[in-house]
């Protein structure tokens, strides 16, 4: 933890796209975080992010970086075939970590993450930014609180149009986007070695933390089918979920959606009450089995997708000024969801994870 009129300094890993585009600036907007290292393959990119972000060490190795005097947290930005191994040699070294979506290829690799963080009494936190909405806080405190009753069946309907992107026929994730410092690398969403797959990995991967984050229950079984859509990699996904409580999911999710056309639909059906969530559109109403409905106040826009709230809250976390609030654990359970469909999609039917309670 660090000292109260301390700065906490940080090094990026993977500093690209979404690095430069959300981190960095939380970072630089964070009166008590100090970006001091970057890291790229590309010596030329590292050294021009180095001197454009005022970071004191521009590096292209990853030791290179996590060998940098006085670091005290790393956040890894980099390609998910990466994630593990960086993320574990962070961790050794005793520094806090803030991992990118997807938190890596298989459950495995993250419980060992999760576990390595309790043994190091270091913070490990997963970039969703979902997990930072006023209404995503509120909706987790209402379920959490028995207002619902018992929590039987969520709808997730999840479509971001990025189909072109995951099938390799264009690299830029960054349509809509006034300001772009970098493009992704070519393969770093298409490429299965590099990403992972497709929606799964990619999308599918903030739905699925997001179930456990709402209700605090995990997946017990999974039933998925992919549709590749003629590519490599999964472009229309379909699953049911069974969480550990008995609770049906169905979570539809797709990249092909005409340009600007993104859902995000979450509907939670309780015994006494039920919860509709519009993400990308900021909503929220709660109507309970009498008919009595809330609406609660839209979002502005710039509170829909809080990109910089998991680089903000992973300083305060670290500081002890605020929890954390999107702990690796939940990058685990997405990882569950994830390898099970996988799984599930490959031909092994119902995929089971744990006994129901």
């Amino acid at each position: 933890m660090s000292e109260a009129g301390q700065m906490t300094r940080v090094g990026i890993l993977g500093a690209g796209w979404w690095a430069t585009t959300a981190h960095i600036p939380a970072l630089q907007s964070h009166p008590h975080a100090q970006l001091i290292a970057v890291q790229s393959r590309d010596r030329a990119k590292a050294e021009k992010i180095a001197a454009d972000f005022d970071a004191r060490h521009a590096c292209t190795g990853v030791d290179e970086l996590l060998d940098c005097p006085g670091l005290d947290a790393v956040i890894v930005s980099s390609t998910p075939n990466v994630h593990y191994a960086q993320a574990k040699a962070a961790l050794e070294r005793g520094l806090h970590v803030l991992i990118e979506k997807p938190m890596t290829f298989t459950v495995a690799e993250a419980r060992e993450l999760v576990e390595l963080a309790d043994a190091k009494n270091v913070q490990l936190l997963i970039s969703c930014p979902w997990h930072y909405t006023a209404h995503g806080i509120e909706a987790r405190r209402i379920i959490a609180s028995g207002e619902l009753g018992r929590i039987k069946m969520i709808s997730v309907l999840m479509t971001n149009p990025i189909d072109k992107l995951l099938k390799g026929i264009n690299t830029s994730p960054t349509h809509g986007m006034d300001h772009v410092y970098v493009e992704p690398r070519h393969g770093s969403y298409n490429d299965p070695s590099i990403a992972g797959g497709g929606q799964i990995y990619c999308q599918v991967s903030h739905a699925a933390a997001y179930l456990t984050f709402l209700t605090g229950f995990r997946a017990a079984e999974v039933f998925a089918r992919f549709d590749n859509d003629g590519s490599q990699n999964d472009i229309y996904d379909a699953l049911t979920v069974t969480l550990e409580n008995g609770a049906l999911v169905s979570l539809a999710s797709t990249a092909a959606t005409p340009l600007g056309e993104r859902n995000y639909e979450v509907r939670v059906y309780g015994s006494k009450g039920i919860l509709l969530l519009e993400l990308w559109r900021g909503t929220m109403e709660r109507v309970d089995f009498a008919g009595t409905r809330r609406e609660y106040p839209a979002l502005a826009a710039h509170e829909i997708y809080p990109d910089q709230s998991p680089a903000l809250n992973f300083i305060d976390a670290i500081r002890g000024t605020a929890p954390n609030g999107s702990a690796g654990d939940l990058g685990l359970a997405s990882m569950e969801i994830i390898e099970a469909a996988c799984q599930s999609a490959s031909g092994a039917g119902n995929v089971i994870i744990r006994p129901l309670t």
